[in-house]
């Protein structure tokens, strides 16, 4: 096969895939080698410069995205429904997500509140995943933050996330 059909074949893959793929993945999928899928990802994401869609590093992998500028955009087009959270779910998830693994029971008594809503909103959005148990009486659910957390806010890891200062 061609370098042109190499990259197109690698788009087709990416568009058809909807989530972040690892390297291996691609170059299972593409039967390549790990270098030889590196490169192709480079290159195509040098063909994509100066259009609407870009090769994007998230969650330890790679996805097909539209470039960041032009969301306002697709936004007036109406093809984009944003999703908003409600402050006890961004609440909710910002304690999962610098605190995990973390049991409801925690995130409650940091809250205040019972968090039964937001959590099993958040479990629906696929942001938070049940990781385990906790080995204490009872045997409560842990939670943690999921791929599609770090896709969505557009990171490659919780280190990315900013720094918070503990005022306790």
């Amino acid at each position: 096969m061609d370098k042109a059909n190499d990259t197109a074949e690698l788009e087709a893959i990416l568009f058809s895939a909807g989530e972040a793929l690892s390297v291996e993945k691609i170059s299972e999928v593409l039967d390549l080698g790990i270098l030889q899928t590196a490169e192709l990802l480079r290159r195509l994401n040098k063909e994509l410069e100066g259009r609407g869609l870009t090769v994007r590093k998230v969650a330890g992998g790679f996805q097909l995205a539209t470039r960041p500028e032009f969301f306002p955009t697709i936004l007036r087009l109406g093809k984009v429904i944003e999703k908003k959270l409600s402050a006890p779910m961004l609440e909710t998830l910002s304690i999962v997500a610098y605190m995990q693994p973390v049991t409801r029971a925690e995130i409650e008594n940091i809250r205040g509140v019972n968090v039964d809503g937001p959590v099993a909103r958040l479990v629906e959005l696929e942001l938070i995943e049940e990781i385990g148990r906790k080995k204490i009486a009872g045997r409560p659910i842990i939670y943690g933050t999921t791929e599609k957390f770090l896709s969505t806010l557009g990171i490659k890891s919780l280190d990315e996330l900013p720094k918070v200062e503990k005022n306790y």
